[in-house]
């Protein structure tokens, strides 16, 4: 019984140690937050920052690809970004659409839900037209 506890010390200590708790394991010493909670910290970033965000579509809580859409009501442009990984695990977003025009996007949008039911798909309308995502954006 002692053992047991010890155990769960040291998977809390070891969780607690890194900037971001993790609840899915991607390999025993990487560790990922889940899509749900990730979506709703980028959420909040956005509406903190005055602006409004939604889910459009939820996918696999715990490992779904996300898909952020951004809308700027001023100049009426919609930018699209789509989560990828780089060789060594990293997260980076690239603009997997090069349109501005949100009927395009949208379109795209409808063929990766179709191909995978695990999206989830986030939309974000400020007037900046800032998309709040804090890891590298390729392409910009």
């Amino acid at each position: 019984m002692s053992i047991t506890i010890l155990v769960w010390f040291e998977i809390a200590a070891t969780l607690a140690a890194k900037p971001f708790p993790s609840v899915i394991a991607k390999g025993f010493s990487d560790l990922e937050i889940s899509t749900d909670v990730w979506v709703g910290a980028l959420i909040r970033r956005a509406e903190l920052s005055g602006a409004f965000a939604t889910v459009v579509r939820k996918g696999d809580p715990r490992a779904g690809a996300v898909l952020v859409k951004t809308y700027n009501p001023r100049n009426r442009q919609a930018l699209l970004y789509a989560s990828a990984w780089r060789g060594q695990g990293e997260r980076i977003w690239m603009q997997p659409v090069d349109s501005g025009i949100e009927a395009d996007l949208d379109a795209y949008v409808e063929k990766a839900r179709g191909r995978d039911p695990d999206l989830w798909v986030v939309e974000i309308e400020d007037g900046e037209g800032r998309h709040f995502l804090t890891e590298a954006v390729e392409g910009n």
